[in-house]
Formats: structure tokens, C-alpha cells, sequence
């Protein structure tokens, strides 16, 4: 897999726009000729992505500069959507990238004039903001500037849905304006997703911040860490998995968590605030006797996967993550029966939902551990994350794939009929049979 990161510090704007604008082409998130990408440097000369140009074949070559004085540097023309970036800039210089593009789940609530509900997980708000919403106007022109840099005018909103067309967001840099519009669409597509199989359940703005006031400021560390030939092995095989989520849309650059047992109770974990997309093997924290490795945050889960990994021995791995058809059966009320093929249920067994305040760690994710201590391999937490258990990291990786299938051929089976489960006797037949490599049976 060939996986380029994003660097706003030590990468040109042109090779910025380039990787991200791949990265969403690849992903479906855009067509050929469609959305736009722009970065302002220091300078204050903006770069954006050429008009007319094939984004499945994009070079640095391609991208043009607008100076601060108006002059068009470049081969090509400048998107025919300058004058809107050019209008947010002006409204918002705390902004230094947008990303504007037609992705299919956002474009949904586009056309039916609709903004997502950003209050579907504990970290959807905290990484979109305030949504706005701007009227339609004819692509290009310069009235399409105006209504869009309007939104942005409020300085808690930094993602808008343009009626009738699509989404523009903007970020600090390239990396959190990229992070926002993969949190964006995955927000909307849970919520899309939710509302074929039920009724969606948002959270209140005080229960969201009542969960990120709880967590602890900072966690012991660790004065001195050595790093073993293992270890390393295991901070790259961590890492190609992140990015293999991050591809097949098990996971995005703002939420998830994967860890791995090393020796004892002792584990490697992601850590927090950081884009999946640019994680690096020397980025993951190890945890060891309770304490982290100085110097580096670990992810808001670390108390959670510590006591999972200490009342279960069979247990090397851990994933927590939002892959959007399985959340969407954490964010209604609809029970995900796993019964729908052999594979589902010998991997997965029965998933059982559990109330969002399991996160809390005055109530020690108490449900959540109870299910695993069982057997469970997978736990869904309401509005907050799937939680992924196995014998190992591709063991892990395997049952939220195979979660992720299950739900989506729940929820696109729906248009043509109601689900017929395996019965309890086929339950029984499969559960003799495969014992041996299930979990607990």
C-alpha cells in the first residue's frame, strides 16, 4: 500500500493539496472533475487546486498560486471556486485550509436540505463544531462566496453544508481541515445509515461535555523506556492496520483507538489528538505498570484497555473505533443481530449495546468489561465506539471487519425485506463445530 502522509509543517502547499486531494479521490469521497482544495501560507499567497484537471492523477506541477497581490501563478486555471475561498479567508484568517468537495452522504443532506446532526458520538461535535448551512448559488460565482464566507462568519463553525451542491470545511492546517471532512461525512453517513433501520438518538451538548470534563488531565509516566526488537515490529504492524482501517472506512483520522499487549499487562496504544493517516510507529505510546511513556499523551481509552487486558489474558489486542453501518446501530435503539451468516456469529457471538456513561471512568466501562470477561469479542458503546477484542492484532482487525459487513448487509437488506436469523438450533450446530477457534463457548 502505497501511503504518503500529510506534513503542514515541512511539505510545500503544493504537495499538501496533492496528498489530500488523492487521498479523497481514492476514497470516493469526490469525482474526477469535481471539489477543490486551497492552503494560505505565510506569505499569505493561496494555493488551490487547478480547474479541469483529472484529481485521480494530480501533481504538485498542477497546482496553482494565487499571490497575496492577485497574481495567477501556474499552467492551469485556479479552481472556478476561488472567489469562495478567496471570501473565507477574508472572513476567517484563523482558517489556512478549505476543502470543498461533493462526497455521498453529505451531498444526501445537501439535496434534501438538511444539516447532519453532529451530536451522534462523544467526538463527532468535538472535531466538526457548529454546522452551517448556506443557501444555493451558482457555483463560481462570487454570490456563492458571499452566502459561504456568511456562515463562517460565527467563529465556532468550521464545516457548512452548501445546499444543492455539497460541503466546504476549513482547519488550522491541511491535517485538521482534512480530519473535520472525514469526521463530517462519517457523521453523516451514520446518520444515514440510522435512519433506514430506526430512530437516530443524539446526545445533549452538556452530556458531551460532561464526558470530556471527566478525563483525567494527564497520566503517570514512566521515567525510562527501552524498546525491543519486538516492540518496533509491533509499533509498524499497529500502524499499517490504522491505515488499512483508515482505507476501507473502519476508521478516520479523528477517532479510533488500537492497541497490543507486549509483555504482561504492559501494551502499546495510539495516541491522542493525532490523524490516523500520519501516525508513525514512534508516535505510539507504551504503557507499562500503569504508567505512560513520558513525554507522549495516550488515547482517552488507555484506562479501558488497561483493565481489559488485565482480567483477560486471551486478550492481546484491543480496537476501539465508529465504523458508520456498525454505529449505526449504537446511535438507535435497533439490536445488532450478528446471526446473519455462519462467519458473523462463530467470530463475533452476540453483541450487546451498552449506555455511553460505560465511558466514564468513575463507572470503570464495568458493562463493557462484563460482555468481554464472557467471551464477547465486540461491545458497542452508545454514541461513542465499537470495542474490538482478539488473540491478536489481525484477529482484532478481522472481527471489526466482519462487524462492519454484518451491519452493512443489515441495513442494505432492509429495502427488500426483514432479516431471517439462524435459529437456535443452527446456533448450537455451529457453536459444537467451531468451538475450537471461538473465543469463549
Amino acid at each position: 500500500m502505497n501511503h504518503k502522509t500529510l506534513d503542514s509543517q515541512m511539505l510545500h502547499p503544493k504537495e499538501q493539496i496533492v496528498i489530500a486531494m488523492t487521498r479523497i479521490y481514492e476514497r470516493g469521497l469526490t469525482t474526477l472533475s469535481g471539489g477543490n482544495i486551497s492552503v494560505i501560507d505565510e506569505a499569505g499567497d493561496l494555493w488551490i487546486s487547478p480547474s479541469g484537471i483529472d484529481k485521480g492523477n494530480l501533481t504538485p506541477d498542477d497546482i496553482m498560486c494565487v499571490k497575496k497581490n492577485g497574481e495567477i501563478v501556474g499552467k492551469h486555471k485556479p479552481s472556478s471556486e476561488y472567489p469562495f475561498h478567496r471570501a473565507i479567508y477574508q472572513m476567517r484568517p484563523d482558517l489556512k485550509a478549505l476543502i470543498h468537495a461533493h462526497p455521498p452522504a453529505l451531498v444526501s443532506y445537501s439535496i434534501i436540505r438538511q444539516k447532519p446532526e453532529a451530536n451522534l458520538t462523544l467526538q463527532a461535535k468535538r472535531t466538526c463544531g457548529e454546522i452551517g448551512y448556506a443557501p444555493y448559488e451558482l457555483p463560481g460565482s462570487e454570490a456563492l462566496g458571499a452566502v459561504n464566507a456568511q456562515q463562517f462568519s460565527n467563529p465556532k463553525v468550521k464545516a457548512i453544508i452548501m445546499e444543492n451542491h455539497g460541503t466546504v470545511l476549513g482547519g488550522s492546517d491541511i491535517v485538521d481541515a482534512y480530519a473535520r471532512f472525514e469526521t463530517f461525512e462519517f457523521c453523516a453517513a451514520m446518520g444515514l445509515y440510522s435512519s433506514l433501520i430506526g430512530k437516530a438518538q443524539p446526545l445533549t451538548d452538556e452530556q458531551i461535555d460532561g464526558y470530556y470534563n471527566q478525563l483525567p488531565t494527564a497520566m503517570p509516566t514512566y521515567p525510562t523506556m527501552s524498546y525491543t526488537s519486538v516492540e518496533k515490529a509491533l509499533r509498524s504492524e499497529i500502524c499499517k492496520l490504522i491505515y488499512r482501517g483508515c482505507n476501507h472506512n473502519l476508521m478516520f483520522s479523528s477517532a479510533g483507538t488500537i492497541s497490543a499487549r507486549t509483555e504482561g499487562n504492559d501494551f502499546l496504544i495510539t495516541p491522542a489528538q493525532t490523524s490516523h493517516w500520519e501516525l508513525t510507529p514512534a508516535q505510539l505510546v507504551q504503557i507499562k505498570e500503569g504508567k505512560a511513556e513520558a513525554g507522549k499523551t495516550p488515547s482517552e481509552y488507555t484506562w479501558l484497555h488497561q483493565k481489559i487486558y488485565n482480567e483477560n489474558p486471551d486478550v492481546n489486542a484491543i480496537i476501539c473505533s465508529q465504523p458508520p453501518y456498525l454505529m449505526s446501530f449504537g446511535i438507535t435503539d435497533e439490536y445488532f443481530n450478528v446471526r446473519t451468516i455462519p462467519e458473523s456469529w462463530i467470530f463475533l457471538q452476540d453483541v450487546h449495546n451498552v449506555p455511553v456513561s460505560s465511558l466514564w471512568q468513575e463507572n470503570e466501562g464495568e458493562d463493557i468489561r462484563a460482555f468481554i470477561k464472557k467471551g464477547s469479542t465486540a461491545v458497542i458503546v452508545r454514541n461513542a465506539t465499537a470495542v474490538v477484542v482478539g488473540a491478536s492484532l489481525m484477529k482484532a482487525f478481522d472481527y471489526l471487519e466482519v462487524a462492519e459487513c454484518s451491519a452493512k448487509s443489515i441495513v442494505q437488506g432492509i429495502s427488500m425485506g426483514k432479516m431471517v436469523a439462524i435459529n437456535d438450533a443452527q446456533v448450537a450446530e455451529l457453536r459444537e463445530y467451531f468451538k475450537a477457534v471461538m473465543r469463549i463457548c
